[in-house]
């Protein structure tokens, strides 16, 4: 009886660590998109800025403000 409960213990286990990794596997993914997009919006935002700099209205982000 002790290796039926045993085996029985080590089976649920499994079935659980399996669920909690689709379940991390599936959040890693988003962030993995999540990032993605961010990324393309901070590429998109830096071209924004940079076409802004180059007007002459703000400084470029590299460059030191007035007051230093």
């Amino acid at each position: 009886m002790a290796d039926h409960e045993t085996l029985a213990e080590l089976e649920s286990r499994i079935a659980f660590q399996e669920d909690a990794i689709d379940k991390l596997s599936e959040m890693v993914a988003k962030q993995e998109m999540d990032i993605e997009r961010l990324t393309r919006v901070v590429k998109i935002l830096n071209v924004q800025l940079r076409e802004l700099g180059s007007e002459g209205d703000i400084p470029a982000a590299d460059e030191a403000p007035p007051h230093y």
